[in-house]
């Protein structure tokens, strides 16, 4: 499913550009992807719409925001400290986060990796319409031991 979301980031500038799904099922069949992994990703994508939707509400400055044992489970304390990386960068605020947890929850099952969550990251920052800083695409796609030291 990732790799789907990966194309679709890459290929589409945003979600309203894309064709419509059984279209777009077609199209990503013809670059070569599994159906279960379209219809996955496509399923996963129309959650983050309405999750977009679903988000209200705002959070206090002097907020806490306290992960479930699940949510714990599920991203590991790397995912966690990368977000909240992200949150104390001004990057993400309290409503992309809830939207970053929401879809993370709705992958599948088990423990999922850092860069799967970087993924989900870049995917709510796309469903938005809004580009990342630079710096932030730089988290997001540079493997740590590539990146260069000025």
């Amino acid at each position: 499913m990732f790799d789907v979301l990966v194309y679709l980031y890459e290929n589409y500038w945003r979600p309203d550009a894309c064709p419509d799904h059984r279209q777009l099922t077609r199209k990503l069949s013809a670059v070569g992807f599994e159906s279960d992994e379209i219809q996955e990703a496509l399923t996963w994508l129309d959650g983050l719409a309405g999750s977009a939707e679903g988000v209200s509400g705002e959070q206090g400055e002097h907020s806490l925001r306290i992960y479930t044992t699940a949510e714990r489970e599920r991203l590991g304390d790397d995912s966690i400290g990368f977000i909240s990386f992200l949150e104390s960068a001004g990057v993400l605020p309290p409503a992309m986060r809830e939207m970053v947890l929401d879809r993370a929850m709705a992958v599948g099952s088990g423990s999922m990796d850092l860069d799967e969550v970087k993924i989900i990251v870049l995917m709510v920052f796309w469903s938005l319409g809004e580009e990342p800083d630079t710096l932030i695409l730089d988290e997001l796609f540079v493997a740590p031991q590539d990146r260069l030291i000025h």
